[in-house]
């Protein structure tokens, strides 16, 4: 379970996991010399109470020299282990910076692809209005060839002979009306090409507005994910002010609200399961957790995924599901039909809001940082039915620690187990 929609770059993290190691070897070696500075002191106090001779003293001279080194050499292992530090947290703001720059960049492709498709989209405005016009000329002439034909089609061959002074004027006239004839099934047939390639280019006119409507989207999804990754980089600056123990006590502080929530969920779906077997209340239920599961939030934009390798801490834990963007207060609907197994209401920011619902198939799913949840444990909840409504903006109750804004942490959990939510979604 994650607790913020937070990047980071892949490549880094295997550098701060070394740096992580060696602060822990540092750690190691300052203790163990700590131990031999202590062992040095216990010896001149000892030397101190033996009778005063020449080599005695020179023995305490000799403890004290080596005591004095033993201090320098810690002092320096010290200074290096503080330097490694403070590459740690430097090193994890400038993942921030890297991916706060690729997102820019990623914004200004994205508003070049909108300019582009725009273009596109004027450019076959103009095509669509020519090949209309176009049409309306070609009406015009057929009109006008069906009106020259009308004028003989009554009249007999004689009665078209005998208004003619000659064979060869009666000939023409025959010539000249056939010809139309034959022009006119050619300007029907144009017209039919004509309104068939118009049809065609107000379908590629409708895709290229689908297009650029998505494009727009999926700009302001960018934009949103580049304001959640800046107050990221904040919220971490503020809490630790560039140090590297304040820092650390962060993550320690992460990863214990993290295991406390995760033993508990485990805990009541063990019990709750167990509860519904007994009563066989669980193959009542007509809603096989077989078939795919429903969406729980109206938007399936994704802001971090299921073990997603950009999540900056994963080398506390990995990232049990999946961010759905959501704003404040959007309505959260269940993903299939099941019973309430545990929904915790909180009265602080800093609590950790959510409901987990227990499903046939030994399937859970649960609901994160929700601002209101409108059912109760032990309640039956049917495929579609709203179970709360999103938070996630920081400092609002139900929110958890380290959220950056508004989203759903969406779990799903096989045996209890978290596995990734897109291989159950339709």
């Amino acid at each position: 379970m994650a607790f913020s929609p937070i990047f980071a770059f892949a490549e880094n993290e295997a550098e701060i996991d070394a740096l992580n190691q060696k602060i822990e070897a540092k750690k190691a070696l300052i203790k163990k010399m700590e131990k031999t500075i202590e062992d040095y002191k216990t010896e001149i106090e000892e030397k101190k109470l033996e009778t005063v001779s020449l080599r005695n003293q020179l023995d305490i001279i000799d403890n004290h020299i080596a005591r004095i080194q033993a201090d320098i050499e810690l002092t320096d292992e010290k200074i290096k282990k503080t330097q490694l530090e403070a590459n740690s947290l430097r090193n994890q703001l400038d993942i921030f910076d890297n991916q706060i720059a690729r997102l820019k960049a990623e914004i200004d492709l994205k508003a070049e692809k909108i300019k582009k498709s725009q273009l596109e989209i004027d450019s076959l405005k103009l095509v669509i209005s020519d090949k209309e016009e176009a049409i309306v000329r070609q009406k015009k002439l057929i009109a006008k060839m069906i009106r020259e034909i009308n004028k003989d089609q009554d009249r007999s061959y004689l009665e078209i002979l005998l208004t003619h002074d000659s064979f060869y004027d009666f000939y023409g006239q025959l010539t000249y009306q056939q010809r139309l004839n034959d022009d006119l099934g050619r300007s029907v047939q144009s017209l039919r090409l004509a309104k068939e390639n118009l049809e065609s280019k107000k379908k590629e006119a409708e895709n290229a507005k689908k297009t650029l409507e998505n494009l727009k989207t999926d700009l302001e999804n960018k934009k949103q994910d580049l304001t959640d990754q800046s107050n990221v980089k904040l919220n971490l600056l503020s809490q630790t002010v560039y140090s590297e123990s304040k820092y650390n006590t962060l993550l320690a502080n992460l990863k214990a609200q993290y295991q406390t929530v995760e033993n508990e969920v485990r805990s009541y779906e063990d019990e709750v399961r167990k509860k519904l077997e007994a009563k066989n209340s669980l193959n009542n239920i007509t809603d096989s957790s077989s078939s795919a599961m429903s969406w729980p939030t109206p938007s399936h934009y994704i802001t971090s995924y299921f073990h997603d390798p950009d999540y900056p801490y994963r080398n506390v834990f990995e990232h049990s599901g999946m961010d759905l963007r959501a704003s404040q207060g959007t309505p959260i609907r269940a993903a299939a039909s099941g019973y309430v197994a545990r929904a915790r209401t909180c009265s602080v920011a800093s609590c950790y809001a959510y409901v987990l619902i227990i499903h046939t198939g030994n399937l859970s799913t649960l609901y994160g940082h929700l601002s209101i949840i409108s059912v109760s444990a032990d309640q039956f909840v049917n495929r579609g039915d709203i179970i709360g409504y999103s938070g996630g903006t920081p400092g609002t109750v139900g929110a958890g620690p380290f959220v950056t804004g508004p989203h759903l942490h969406f779990e799903v959990r096989a045996s209890g187990i978290p596995v990734n939510p897109l291989g159950y979604l339709k």
